[in-house]
């Protein structure tokens, strides 16, 4: 498990003073402890082969109870779960991004921007079928209130969640139920970040899974199984209010430095484990592409699953503006056990031409092609010809909703 924090540090970070303060909390954090908190956490360090590129796709038009099956089929053609989670502990990220549950062009936000309650039905019951020990759910959210709560609100039957087994629900933006954050190393360089200071969730677990909506991104161009893991970093340490347990804010500064940069405070806090680059650019495009790429080397996914049953056909949520959007239908789940590969064959499903593209081209226009970034990182392979995928041809399935 990852070390200890100091009891005055926590307090450091519930009282913040001054910019100063912070940044003397931070390299006490980073300094003192450095020999043991470097350290990659004890069940973290199990990353899925970048060599593993089988990718499926299976037809899914609703979410009734086709959606066990069609998991079921997603998951026989990656070779059965059995393997992966079998007497294991399996960590689910899912997507809340925002915390209004109000229904969007007529439909429940589960079948627009946010995870569906079906899939993660369906996931922890084959999950469970497959040997699991136990499931946990996650997500970092702006709200006070238990996740369990949140989830109900969103249209979760927490009860029927907790019948199938050993299911435990924890939010993920501070400290949580644990009594340290884990210290998650970035393998080899890292872009912007050496480390990241987690929830004990994301350490805590012997397989990690991203579940993740089939959208578009303002930002990074496509959000699928990697871009979900910008939301492991806890709003504690990383968002708007950082360095406070009590923090709720997102990560704004994350994305353009505003508030963290010189030139806008002269005793600027450095989030927990950033290099001196972190501080070079204030260029989301440039930004959160590295950002997220180093976050799904610290904390690599065993297993990505794309809903594409059932989704909105720009953008990642209803606050983005810039076209009309409606609810897109593309029927599909997309699974794989390397999330470089799954979201190449998710970006080629949504209709782009080219997976591998400069910035500047669709999808990639607002920023740099994160997939080329992590390919470039070793996390895997985003050529769809080096990319086995089982069950129907990408373009029997290619949509052209997000396009248009």
């Amino acid at each position: 498990m990852a070390p200890a924090v100091p009891s005055a540090m926590i307090a450091a970070m519930k009282t913040p003073s001054s910019g100063r303060d912070r940044r003397h909390f931070l390299r006490l954090g980073t300094g003192a402890l450095l020999a043991v908190a470097l350290r990659s956490t004890s069940r973290a360090e199990s990353a899925p082969s970048a060599r593993n590129t089988k990718v499926s796709i299976v037809p899914c038009r609703d979410y009734g109870p086709g959606v066990r099956a069609a998991f079921d089929r997603s998951f026989d053609q990656l070779g059965g779960l059995g393997p992966l989670v079998k007497d294991k502990t399996v960590t689910v990220k899912i997507n809340h991004t925002g915390s209004n549950f109000k229904a969007i062009l007529g439909r429940p936000v589960g079948e627009s921007y946010m995870t569906h309650p079906a899939t993660v039905m369906a996931m922890t019951a084959a999950f469970f079928g497959a040997g699991a020990r136990r499931v946990r759910l996650v997500e970092s959210t702006n709200l006070r209130q238990p996740l369990e709560t949140t989830l109900a609100a969103a249209g979760f039957d927490v009860n029927a969640l907790k019948a199938l087994g050993r299911v435990e629900v924890e939010d993920t933006r501070n400290l949580g139920l644990g009594r340290d954050y884990a210290t998650l190393k970035v393998p080899g360089a890292g872009y912007l970040f050496e480390h990241f200071e987690l929830n004990h969730s994301y350490a805590d677990t012997d397989v990690f899974v991203s579940l993740c909506k089939l959208k578009t991104h303002a930002t990074t161009g496509i959000t699928l199984t990697m871009k979900n893991l910008f939301g492991i970093t806890p709003n504690a340490l990383y968002g708007d209010e950082a360095p406070s347990e009590d923090g709720l804010k997102g990560r704004g500064r994350m994305h353009d430095l505003k508030g963290w940069d010189t030139r806008d405070n002269p005793a600027p806090f450095d989030p927990p484990g950033s290099k001196r680059e972190f501080f070079d650019s204030r260029d989301s495009g440039f930004r959160i592409p590295r950002i997220l790429t180093d976050a799904c080397a610290a904390r690599p996914i065993h297993l990505g699953n794309i809903d594409g049953i059932s989704t909105l056909n720009y953008a990642e949520g209803p606050w983005v503006g810039g076209r009309e959007q409606r609810i897109a239908r593309p029927g599909v789940l997309i699974c794989g056990l390397n999330p470089v590969a799954t979201d190449a064959v998710g970006t080629a499903v949504m209709g782009f031409p080219d997976v591998r593209a400069a910035r500047g081209v669709a999808p990639f226009k607002p920023g740099d092609n994160h997939l080329v970034l992590a390919e470039r990182a070793g996390l895997g392979t985003c050529d769809l010809s080096r990319i086995d995928v089982v069950g129907p041809a990408i373009e029997k399935v290619r949509s052209r909703e997000f396009l248009s």
